[in-house]
């Protein structure tokens, strides 16, 4: 069994059983909709693959009632340009203010192996679908925004700008027009759906937004998840922060079915899904009454 506390099975257990779980968060849904993007195959830039499972998303979005519109671009590669496009769902809330909950949705291009991408590009997409709903649903002083970014993944090996395409492009569009001035802060999730779970605080990423998350952590009895320990990780993040804007990068790296052909559907835990849920929607409150006082 893997390594869990009592508080976050008690949590899957209610949700499985029928309970609306007290985040609102429901990880049956969320872990549907990585079953659902697994089913699809590979879906790395510029394939059919991911061209079905934007439609997916936005689909799914529509059917919860947020507006999303498509950020469509082309990558320069080093295999050539090539054409990809971020998904963006907004939820209006009482301040045009923006809190971004950002994820990728690519999987990684291999070609000596099949790789669907169930934890790695899967469970993030798939949360942030969830993550809408749940969102949805409350009361928001602030306006959030659902980003499921394009090319995180590298086309062929991860240095130089081989990576993040997605998000360095949204950063690069934002800034001209000043939309970006209305980005109060960015929380990353990726990889957050593996069976054993431990998620570190990531050494780059704004102190006081990560000691939020870690906080509510704490209160729902989850630091054998949310450990207290640091790494450095190179991440959709990174644009945001250069930018000057408060982010997180919410990542369990040490997965072992990382970029092999065993990152499958059986990898991915509901229960993972739901005490990354609870978290981020338990710091939400302290978040937005720090960003409220600045």
């Amino acid at each position: 069994m893997s390594r869990r506390s009592g508080c976050a099975l008690a949590l899957v257990m209610a949700t499985c059983a029928g309970a609306a779980p007290p985040s609102g968060f429901d990880a049956s849904r969320a872990y549907e909709h990585v079953r659902r993007l697994v089913a699809i195959g590979p879906r790395p830039p510029g394939s059919a693959g991911i061209d079905q499972a934007r439609r997916y998303i936005h689909d799914e979005l529509a059917k919860i009632g947020v507006k999303a519109a498509g950020q469509t671009f082309d990558a320069r590669t080093p295999l050539g340009t090539i054409r990809m496009a971020n998904v963006i769902g907004t939820i209006p809330g009482r301040r045009g203010e923006r809190i971004i909950f950002a994820g990728h949705y690519d999987t990684k291009l291999y070609r000596e192996f099949r790789f669907v991408g169930a934890n790695d590009g899967g469970s993030s997409a798939a949360f942030l679908i969830e993550l809408a709903r749940a969102l949805k649903a409350r009361a928001n002083p602030f306006t959030m925004e659902l980003l499921f970014l394009d090319g995180e993944e590298a086309i062929v090996e991860w240095r130089g700008e081989d990576h993040t395409y997605g998000s360095r492009h949204y950063v690069r569009a934002a800034k001209p027009s000043g939309s970006l001035d209305n980005v109060k802060a960015l929380i990353l999730v990726d990889m957050i759906g593996d069976r054993s779970l431990s998620i570190r605080r990531e050494q780059r990423s704004t102190a006081w937004l990560t000691d939020a998350i870690w906080a509510s952590a704490r209160r729902l009895k989850l630091s054998d998840v949310f450990l207290d320990q640091s790494v450095l990780i190179e991440d959709d993040h990174v644009p945001f922060l250069e930018a000057g804007i408060p982010a997180v990068d919410v990542i369990d790296l040490e997965y072992d079915a990382w970029h092999t052909a065993s990152d499958t559907l059986d990898q991915v835990s509901a229960r993972s899904l739901q005490i990354v849920g609870d978290v981020l929607m338990g710091a939400l409150p302290d978040i937005e009454k720090r960003l409220a006082k600045d």
